[in-house]
């Protein structure tokens, strides 16, 4: 899939959020999402998310998380980008996709509950705790080929649980789902064969997973955790 600005954007590149040096990269340059999974990591306000909210909307996807047939909406707060781009998909693609966006899956939750579907298996999401539900909706929302879009999932999983979502994103790309996630957990960084694109001051950039300044700072820390934490504790 490719991701590039429309002919006919109106988007001001002098005004937020073009001044993003990622997304002033995607404007600028485009970006080809590699088959399989790509993760994009880097720091807080760095744009990742903003990359990844726009992309999903662009493909048809509810700003707030949930599939193409599940838009709804609470309070506006995304980007103009969304509406600047234009995404090429392949021969044959399909239109499935679903977006998890940790922060507002609650209210997808209340969507669900006041507009149930046919499936009189699907869980009550809200009754569950939060990493609960999250694991619910990894076994009955990604389990076949589609576009996936994920914001930070970890946000709501322990270890054992992030590990459990590798696994599920390396069974999506095996079965022909492409996946486009903003992640700070050096767990699904690790993914084998993930495209790992580090997002930054300069834009940005293809690294490997010893590369990432993330894995080097876990690394450091947990070797060193005075190192770290004399800085901020008096």
């Amino acid at each position: 899939m490719r991701v590039a600005e429309r002919e006919d954007s109106e988007l001001d590149h002098g005004s937020w959020p073009a001044t993003i040096p990622a997304v002033a990269q995607l404007l600028r340059d485009g970006l080809d999402l590699a088959p399989g999974v790509t993760l994009l990591v880097g720091e807080n306000g760095s744009g990742k998310s903003t990359l990844v909210e726009a992309i999903a909307m662009a493909y048809g996807l509810s700003p707030e998380g949930g599939t193409t047939h599940s838009v709804h909406r609470t309070r506006p707060s995304e980007s103009p980008l969304a509406s600047a781009l234009r995404l090429t998909r392949g021969l044959g693609a399909g239109r499935w996709g679903f977006f998890l966006r940790a922060e507002t899956m609650h209210g997808w939750y209340t969507h669900l509950e006041e507009n149930p579907g046919s499936n009189p298996f699907e869980p009550r999401f809200h009754e569950m705790s939060h990493g609960e539900s999250f694991l619910a909706v990894l076994q009955h929302r990604f389990d076949s080929p589609g576009f996936y879009c994920l914001d930070e999932p970890e946000a709501a999983l322990s270890f054992s649980a992030t590990l459990a979502l590798v696994g599920t994103l390396h069974d999506l790309a095996r079965m022909g789902g492409q996946v486009l996630c903003a992640t700070h957990s050096p767990v699904l960084a690790a993914l084998p064969g993930a495209t790992l694109l580090e997002v930054g001051e300069w834009g940005y950039r293809e690294a490997t997973w010893e590369e990432l300044d993330l894995v080097q700072h876990w690394r450091a820390y947990l070797a060193d955790p005075q190192r770290y934490l004399r800085h901020v504790i008096d």
